[in-house]
């Protein structure tokens, strides 16, 4: 069974910037896009940032120009570089691969910003 497995949350600073890591336990095939996700107390989860297979980038309007989203294919790892960080940035981050068969997920990290 493949795991991912993030990494890179923490406590920072409003102003401050963080890396998140997200890694494959094995080789995942046909890998369309990863993703980044965040959910937030009483909130529902949200789109964060995507990458595909292409390699074209999207990004949610309230992280556009603060984060980046980026991927290493060999390592079947996708990272998430989070700048300039804002106290409503605090929520719990999940890692996402879509495959042509599956969808798998992480077990989250938590980023938490303080003002």
């Amino acid at each position: 069974q493949v795991q991912l497995v993030e990494s890179g949350g923490g406590l920072v600073q409003a102003g401050g910037s963080l890396r998140l890591s997200c890694a494959a336990s094995a080789t995942i095939l046909s890998i369309n896009a990863m993703a980044w996700y965040r959910q937030a107390p009483g909130k529902q989860r949200e789109l964060v940032a995507v990458i595909t297979s292409a390699g074209s980038t999207n990004y949610a309007e309230s992280v556009k120009g603060r984060f980046t989203i980026s991927r290493d294919n060999a390592k079947n790892t996708v990272f998430l570089q989070m700048s300039s960080l804002r106290p409503e940035d605090t929520a719990v981050y999940y890692c996402n691969i879509l495959t042509a068969w599956r969808s798998y997920w992480g077990q989250g990290t938590q980023v938490t910003v303080s003002s």
